[in-house]
């Protein structure tokens, strides 16, 4: 998909974990905008609901986002990952739940996801955390769908360029959620998405979708006006109708004792931006870059703090812009994404 023709150039980024959600999705479609299915976490059949789901709410275009996998055997070298366990038995006893023991095989299911978005091919497909390999790329552009990759710098926009990509979403460090850096381990910038575009522009002509910090259509306009052919948000939709936001990640982006957001390790092992809560505050500087077994370790705590709505042991994503945030329609937050010289005409 011409990305630049969409009625409204906004895109509602996927969000794992719950946000994303074909009637979001939908929702987005209907007010002039694009939507994204989340598919990191999700199973291939789960996958496959959702895209039918989705399908049945609209006949607009659509993507889905799929996580490149991390290079377990790289990352369990030199990694302690039995102490941070150790570290969280306390939290996970006061929940009553038990910690998992680590998984070091595949979990992803990235090669059957693969195969489904193939066999089952939507608009568009994007990737976070990586370069999917060059076979993939092809693969999905033959069965007619285009190829995004989320780039952090100039290197990360490079190598998707090389492997074929139609387009690159740049990430700026004012993006909620995880940070894309196609390596676990990496130490994030802190470019913003001004800075980043224009990085990533001096080294490639794709076409280029910011994100990172954009809450309004100003910023939008300013991002269309660096050379950005649409602009992309997730934290402006949390608090949407139609988001699957947990209550508890609901609650949390609405407490002003949470003033502070941060990029943490310690949900998930690879950098990501949220709210400063007391999970953050307790075990951030013992987290160990290993992605996704600190996820699968964390897993059953958040999971019982969001069945009680304990919004400080959960992960609360969000970009830095975050406190402006209030409940609205989905159709509400693309007109208020809207570029303000759109909304002039």
């Amino acid at each position: 998909m011409d990305l630049s023709a969409l009625r409204v150039p906004v895109i509602a980024a996927p969000m794992a974990g719950g946000p994303s959600t074909p009637e979001l999705v939908a929702a987005v479609s209907a007010a002039g905008g694009f939507g994204y299915l989340a598919a990191g976490y999700l199973t291939p059949d789960a996958l496959r609901e959702k895209i039918a789901a989705t399908r049945a709410l609209t006949d607009s275009p659509f993507g889905v986002n799929v996580f490149v996998p991390a290079r377990l055997d790289e990352q369990r070298q030199g990694a302690d990952v039995e102490a941070y366990r150790g570290e969280l038995l306390a939290v996970a006893d006061a929940l009553g739940v038990e910690l998992p023991q680590p998984r070091w095989d595949d979990t992803d299911h990235f090669a059957d996801k693969i195969d489904l978005l193939v066999d089952d091919p939507v608009d568009t497909v994007s990737f976070t955390f990586g370069c999917p390999g060059a076979e993939v790329v092809r693969r999905l552009q033959s069965a007619g769908s285009d190829v995004v990759v989320t780039v952090t710098d100039a290197d990360e926009a490079l190598a998707a360029a090389r492997e074929g990509a139609d387009a690159l979403c740049v990430q700026g460090s004012q993006a909620g959620g995880h940070r894309s850096t196609h390596r676990v381990d990496a130490i994030p910038n802190d470019l913003s998405y001004v800075d980043l575009l224009r990085e990533v522009r001096s080294v490639s002509a794709l076409p280029l979708v910011a994100a990172g910090g954009i809450a309004d259509g100003r910023e939008a306009a300013r991002a269309l006006s660096l050379g950005a052919v649409a602009v992309q948000a997730g934290t402006a939709f949390l608090l949407a109708d139609k988001a699957g936001t947990s209550a508890a990640h609901r609650a949390g982006l609405q407490d002003p004792a949470l003033d502070r957001s941060v990029v943490t390790r310690a949900f998930s092992g690879r950098p990501a931006r949220g709210l400063r809560n007391q999970f953050v505050r307790d075990h951030d500087a013992q987290s160990v870059p290993v992605f996704p077994v600190v996820d699968q370790l964390t897993k059953p705590i958040r999971a019982a703090a969001a069945k009680v709505e304990d919004h400080q042991l959960v992960s609360l994503w969000a970009g830095t812009r975050w406190q402006g945030l209030r409940p609205a329609a989905a159709a509400e937050v693309v007109a208020a994404l809207a570029p303000v010289d759109d909304r002039r005409r």
